[in-house]
């Protein structure tokens, strides 16, 4: 039980913008034989999709602060993610999972406020499918 609440968790973690990766626990875990690989495929795809509200929660929250000095993030690098997302639409949530870029799509997607029954369903999707195909990945690989 707790394989899977460590999943969740680091999944969770590293859709913040904490420089964390969650595909070698998963990974570990589904080759350990002790864990259901579907829960654990569920379990990283909610965690990390729950990552992804935090930044777009961040994103319509905070960006009344870019003005400060403690702010994070420049405004010429929001407004290039923002023509990013402006030119692309709310497809590219599908795209959330990508390392670095996907931490920014969502927040992006939170500053523009994007509605959240847009939001949730294609983050879900791009995060699972990328998990599953990990998962998919690794078996292929040890049925060599």
């Amino acid at each position: 039980m707790l394989d899977y609440l460590f999943v969740f968790l680091v999944s969770f973690l590293s859709a913040t913008i904490l420089p964390l990766g969650s595909e070698g626990l998963l990974l570990y875990y589904a080759n350990d034989g002790a864990s259901s690989v579907f829960l654990l495929w569920l379990w990283a795809s909610l965690g990390n999709t729950l990552g992804g509200l935090t930044n777009w929660l961040l994103g319509l929250y905070l960006v009344q602060f870019e003005h400060k000095k403690w702010f994070p993030v420049k405004a010429e690098v929001r407004e290039k993610a923002e023509r990013f997302f402006n030119k692309y639409g709310v497809w590219s949530l599908l795209f959330t999972w990508l390392p670095v870029v996907g931490d920014g799509i969502a927040l992006i997607s939170g500053v523009l406020r994007t509605p959240i029954w847009y939001f949730l369903p294609l983050v879900l999707i791009g995060k699972a499918a990328r998990y599953a195909l990990i998962l998919w990945g690794q078996h292929l690989l040890l049925s060599l």
